[in-house]
């Protein structure tokens, strides 16, 4: 699922996040406009996949410095694979996808192979992820003796074929509509702006692009990698998003992996893609939100926001409340304000920055608040990546699954929710509304399930993640036999394994390492609690 903050699109992603533009994408429902005749079947696809994976395969990759606007520094090095657009049909339109690396720093005695990475999304980007050797993170550092650390671009990201949905300027101008709204108007502005964005992905990116975003291609795309690495089997580690794709995979390619780590868990389950998933995060997140509240009115000393929750809870309303009469700065509303506070439910290292800015501005500082809430339109790059981001999430959930077309129960449902979980319901709902307008065919998610070879897959969970509920972890373990799974108790930032916690941090460091697993489940003690 998705984080959309500056800098920080790969981490997570739950489909909460990106709401920095989240009212741009909301609008009005009715049946989708136009759908594909009928899909060919899976056995095509998975022909279709080997043909592409044996190509790669005897075409490898040809490694170069990496081009300079990708900031991407020697030893990373760079190149490209080859890809079908619609894998059931292999020798038609071919895409490239970006890959990067950067060898195992330990003797090549050492090395175990390419360990390859995917952030979250749908639409992060994991070209960033051989700088954790670069940039020396010490969490890292025992793996990285052993695997050259591979990240990519999946299709429509980024450097891979990128897709678009609306105009990169346009998408990021403030301020914007109110997420929840006070009359039908409102929602029906926002509906209409949903049909719109809709609209707007089919005649920017193209039906027979379009079409094919979905999560098994890129599940297919990944081993076409695997293979163009010279990999027999691959390893794998995903965050978020990324864990649904590490599913879907292992179902696909149950044979074709020799170590997997899930991070942060999307629920597999077929009725939970991915209508219901977005649901389950909007009570997530206000229970995390609940819990920054709650540290923050303990640290009262040093942000002077209240001493107890609904203390700080009432500053927050009223900051709201001054946003949505007149928006701060003049670019500053209520849209813009979630956009900026959502990262502190969604990770632990984003408590201390939000809640400063937030004392400020209730010391006078309006600045910082600005700063750090308004989208720079002078960010032609940033705004473009913002865009492709935001499009490529939408594209994959949209073509994934089934979505509600009746507006009355999406109406139903949000209202519902925002009583007693308003933190986030309704600008999750009006990022997703585009999929109840969905201009192509819908898929059926797949069936995740334990398959002939798949080999004992290490899972690591929070229990208070809001982006991705606990739960999810606890349904894949089930489908996933032979798993175990590394429940972090009393703790809540989407993203574990990259975290300093010496439980996990151990026994990631044995499966990968070794393929150790414990003999039963474990239960380690959460993080250090950030201080201000």
């Amino acid at each position: 699922m998705r984080d959309n903050r500056p800098n920080s699109r790969l981490l997570a992603l739950g489909s909460a996040g990106a709401l920095v533009t989240a009212t741009l994408i909301a609008g009005a429902v009715s049946a989708p406009a136009a759908s594909a005749a009928g899909r060919p079947g899976p056995d095509r696809e998975a022909k279709g996949a080997a043909i592409a994976a044996a190509r790669a395969a005897k075409a490898g990759i040809d490694w170069q410095d990496c081009p300079a606007d990708w900031g991407l520094a020697k030893p990373i090095q760079c190149g490209w694979v080859s890809v079908p657009v619609d894998y059931a049909h292999p020798y038609g339109k071919q895409i490239k996808l970006a890959v990067d690396r950067i060898g195992n720093t330990g003797t090549k005695e050492e090395r175990q192979g390419s360990l390859v990475y995917n952030p979250g999304g749908p639409g992060g980007s994991g070209l960033r992820f051989p700088t954790r050797i670069t940039n020396k993170n010490a969490v890292w550092a025992n793996v990285a003796k052993a695997y050259d650390f591979v990240g990519f671009d999946p299709r429509g990201v980024g450097r891979s074929a990128p897709i678009s949905c609306a105009d990169p300027q346009e998408f990021v101008k403030a301020p914007k509509m109110d997420p929840v709204p006070d009359t039908e108007a409102d929602k029906t502005a926002q509906r209409k702006l949903a049909r719109e964005y809709a609209d707007g992905c089919l005649e920017r990116t193209g039906q027979a692009m379009l079409q094919q975003m979905t999560t098994p291609n890129t599940a297919r795309d990944l081993d076409v990698i695997r293979a163009a690495l010279g990999e027999k089997k691959l390893n794998y580690l995903g965050v978020s998003y990324g864990t649904y794709l590490g599913a879907v995979y292992g179902t696909l390619f149950p044979g074709h992996l020799r170590r997997m780590i899930v991070d942060s868990v999307v629920n597999p389950a077929r009725e939970n893609i991915w209508y219901q998933a977005n649901l389950g995060q909007d009570i997530a997140f206000e229970g995390r939100w609940k819990d920054w509240e709650d540290w923050v009115a303990a640290n009262d000393t040093a942000f002077h926001l209240g001493t107890t929750r609904d203390a700080v809870q009432a500053k927050w309303l009223q900051l709201r409340a001054t946003a949505k009469k007149n928006p701060i700065g003049g670019v500053v509303g209520p849209a813009e304000l979630i956009s900026f506070f959502q990262s502190a439910p969604y990770y632990d290292s984003s408590w201390v920055p939000v809640a400063t800015v937030f004392s400020k501005y209730v010391a006078g500082d309006t600045k910082a608040l600005v700063d750090a809430a308004a989208p720079d339109p002078s960010n032609t790059a940033g705004n473009i990546s913002a865009e492709n981001g935001n499009a490529v999430y939408t594209a994959v959930e949209c073509t994934d699954a089934k979505w509600p077309t009746s507006w009355q129960k999406w109406d139903r449902d949000n209202t519902r929710l925002n009583r007693d979980y308003p933190f986030m319901t309704w600008a999750n709902a009006w990022m997703n509304l585009p999929c109840a307008t969905w201009p192509v065919q819908q898929r059926t998610p797949v069936d995740v399930r334990t398959g002939k070879g798949l080999p004992q897959v290490l899972i690591v969970q929070s229990t208070r993640d809001a982006a991705t509920p606990y739960e999810g972890a606890v349904e894949l373990h089930k489908r996933f036999q032979g798993s175990r799974l590394i429940t972090e108790k009393d703790a809540g930032s989407h993203g574990v394994t990259g975290l300093v916690n010496p439980c996990i941090n151990q026994r990631v460091d044995a499966y990968l390492l070794d393929g150790k697993l414990d003999g039963a489940d474990a239960t380690c003690g959460p993080h250090a609690t950030p201080k201000p």
